[in-house]
């Protein structure tokens, strides 16, 4: 395993994050999420890998995540072996605090984390969309206020716009206030679109990226003519806003993916990994794991450098799209 900084901070991650949507009650809100038992051996794989950073939200399993990585720190690992991450934003009860970015959700959600992890802090707190309905200045004094209350570490965001963040970033600089130190965003061979302004500004601002579907679900990992069953197990081929999460051009993109890997002789996850681990501005994608190999496949492609000319048959056939999910 290789290690990091998140972007320009001082906090050290594994260069592969564990992913724990995959973990949870699956009455709760995701059918094929993997329970305690199921998720047993993922957890021990990670330890063994090195996989040192593991990123969660209140939502995952409407909790039942978060309980399960808690209980999982304490029989798999010991907790200031793990940078450990998770989210706010997303609906988790009816009441004013239940959702959003308010001082208030942001006071209440941290203390339900943290009853659910079983733990004193969290590493990395990030808030998991802009809201639009918040005042940024409220959401940054609040989210600084449970830096300096010992709750949390570290600072985080995830999808949305380059401006959004910007004026967040701002508002936190400009009054004294913690800043980001990482973005979890989108991002993969078949989804580029960050790299259009919100990687410049990363940069910019010493953030790390900690990419999430750095594999696009799924669709460079396999052959293009499997994409059918494979959308079938996720159960949706496009977005809340009716955005496709893939198109036909992109066919030529896993087509080259397919003919590089069977030239080196590795798989296709390792080939799609390794780019998205060359971009200076990542610092560690996000696996979620729910067989073995997903993580096997994520170690290796660490020691995969792709070739210049690999790498332009990789990029070549991209075609401009909306992004998704935010």
């Amino acid at each position: 395993m290789e290690y990091t900084r998140l972007g320009t901070s001082g906090l050290k991650v594994s260069r592969i994050a564990l992913g724990c949507m995959s973990f949870g009650d699956p009455a709760k809100r995701l059918a094929w999420v993997l329970d305690d038992d199921a998720a047993e051996p993922i957890f021990r794989q990670a330890v063994e890998l090195g996989i040192t950073f593991w990123d969660t939200a209140n939502i995952y399993g409407l909790g039942t995540s978060e309980e399960i990585v808690g209980r999982a720190l304490r029989k798999y690992t010991q907790r200031e072996d793990v940078v450990l991450a998770t989210k706010l934003w997303a609906p988790m009860h009816q009441g004013p605090g239940g959702s959003g970015l308010s001082r208030k959700a942001v006071m209440e959600q941290i203390d339900a984390s943290l009853r659910r992890l079983d733990t004193d802090y969290v590493d990395l707190y990030q808030i998991h969309r802009f809201d639009p309905q918040t005042p940024v200045e409220e959401t940054m004094e609040a989210l600084h206020d449970v830096v300096k209350a010992g709750k949390v570490r570290y600072i985080g965001a995830s999808s949305m716009w380059a401006w959004q963040f910007a004026i967040m970033q701002f508002a936190a600089q400009a009054n004294g206030w913690t800043r980001f130190i990482s973005m979890q965003d989108q991002y993969s061979l078949i989804h580029r679109e960050e790299e259009r302004e919100m990687f410049g500004l990363l940069a910019d601002q010493g953030v790390g990226s900690i990419p999430w579907s750095p594999l696009g679900g799924g669709i460079v990992t396999r052959p293009w003519d499997e994409r059918s069953t494979q959308r079938a197990e996720i159960g949706r081929t496009v977005d809340d806003q009716d955005r496709p999460i893939f198109l036909d051009s992109d066919r030529a993109i896993v087509e080259a993916v397919q003919r590089i890997a069977d030239a080196r002789g590795v798989s296709m996850a390792q080939i799609a990994m390794a780019w998205v681990l060359k971009n200076p501005v990542v610092s560690a994608p996000i696996v979620g794991a729910t067989k073995p190999h997903h993580l096997a496949d994520a170690v290796a492609a660490l020691d995969i450098e792709l070739t210049a000319e690999e790498i332009a048959s990789l990029e070549e056939p991209y075609v401009t799209r909306q992004p998704t999910f935010f």
